[in-house]
């Protein structure tokens, strides 16, 4: 680490608060060879930088940055932080600061003055090499052809389309269109966060987030439509396309923009058993992500449950009436609505945020798989209640066939 360079930019505020307070002098001190008692993390070089202008400095708006460049971290984790000025032994906090790194440097953002350090903890292993290798193997493929059916169905439903679209659909191509963005967003994801520029990232995270939360409340309106459909509601709601619209894309965007308002998207890593690591752009604090993303999509899992479990009754039932005149293209039929069902409200994800411990790493595996292929299971679906609406209307008239998924909703308007 010899060939460090510090670089102090000290804003003219802070100068300008120093003269009104009596402060007579500007100083940068460097101190050596300081040891970190705590063995879960260290000091970088071995030191700390003070700054002192004579007068309390604190609570600036334009930050005073202290950039390290030529920095090799070894994979450990860098943390920006500050003496907080009680204790025989400085008490080193992160209040204040703000870190921002790139792959060879690190650039402490502080609004007060008083004795600096970077502390560099060793990464926890978020995931095992061999796990992340083969999990990132089938993300990608799976991630590319659900792309690609997305973008057939989507391409199918405005240039190839001969029926005018119900209500049904016209919800569905809303989740294709989150759920494409979803995909093509993650895909780019890892590739914009190479080029270390904090706005093109902070850009894709966003737009990758709130992909992610469109997909997710439009899960929950597919069920709101299927219980709407189910009640004979929507033909009493005024204006029903699109006041569902709305709700889908303008929650997420509520969520979103806070966030981005409280600059939450960065770089984050994610470190293997191997010491290596990958990085991506995504939200940066790690409790802001579990507490948002898995409380939103709670939310959407408890109705879009229910509803499931009320519809596969409803088909169950119907099964259980018609007995041994069931034909097997029926049974097919009951199948197929089931599993469609289960892709269209989104139970899956429950893999990815529900499961812990033991069950965790083959969580990993069944969300990975099932959820990269949804864009293909999608297009089959789309395709499914297409021909569905395209048929005769005596498809319409038989009351049995109303117990199928695909058909109901397909058949709403």
């Amino acid at each position: 680490m010899a060939n460090v360079t510090i670089l102090v930019k000290i804003p003219e505020e802070a100068h300008k608060m120093a003269v009104k307070k009596n402060g007579s002098f500007t100083g940068v001190l460097l101190f050596p060879g300081w040891v970190q008692g705590d063995a879960n993390n260290f000091f970088f070089n071995n030191e700390v930088l003070g700054i002192e202008m004579g007068a309390k400095i604190s609570n600036l708006s334009q930050t005073i940055d202290i950039h390290y460049s030529n920095v090799d971290k070894r994979g450990n984790i860098a943390s920006c932080r500050s003496w907080n000025g009680t204790g025989y032994e400085p008490n080193w906090v992160t209040d204040g600061c703000q870190t921002r790194e790139t792959k060879d440097s690190i650039t402490c953002q502080c609004s007060h003055l008083t004795f600096f350090a970077i502390l560099l903890t060793p990464p926890s292993t978020n995931i095992s090499a061999s796990d992340f290798k083969s999990l990132t193997y089938i993300t990608s493929i799976g991630c590319g052809l659900s792309t690609f059916f997305l973008a057939a169905a989507l391409f199918m439903h405005f240039f190839i389309r001969n029926t005018k679209a119900n209500r049904a659909t016209k919800i569905l191509i809303n989740l294709l269109v989150a759920m494409f963005t979803l995909n093509l967003s993650f895909l780019v994801n890892t590739y914009i966060a190479e080029l270390e520029n904090l706005i093109a990232c902070m850009a894709i995270a966003t737009i990758l987030h709130y992909s992610m939360l469109a997909t997710f409340t439009w899960f929950l309106m597919q069920a709101l439509h299927l219980y709407f459909h189910l009640r004979k509601i929507p033909a009493e709601i005024k204006h029903y396309t699109w006041k569902i619209c709305i709700a889908g894309w303008a929650t997420p965007a509520v969520v979103v923009i806070a966030l981005l308002a409280v600059q939450e998207y960065d770089f984050v890593d994610i470190y293997t058993s191997d010491g290596n690591s990958a990085k991506m752009c995504w939200i940066s604090d790690s409790a802001v992500h579990q507490g948002v993303n898995i409380g939103y999509y709670a939310i959407v899992f408890g109705f879009t449950s229910i509803i499931f479990v009320v519809t596969v009754r409803h088909i169950t039932q119907f099964k259980s009436a018609v007995g041994k005149g069931q034909d097997s293209s029926s049974r097919k039929a009951n199948l197929f609505s089931i599993l469609g069902l289960f892709t269209l409200l989104g139970i899956t994800w429950a893999f990815a945020f529900f499961s812990y411990g033991p069950l965790l790493q083959p969580s990993y595996y069944i969300f990975t798989i099932l959820n990269s292929f949804q864009g293909f299971f999608l297009f089959l679906y789309h395709h499914k209640s297409s021909k569905l609406i395209g048929e005769d209307k005596k498809v319409k008239q038989k009351i049995s066939n109303v117990s199928t998924i695909d058909t109901a909703v397909s058949s709403s308007g």
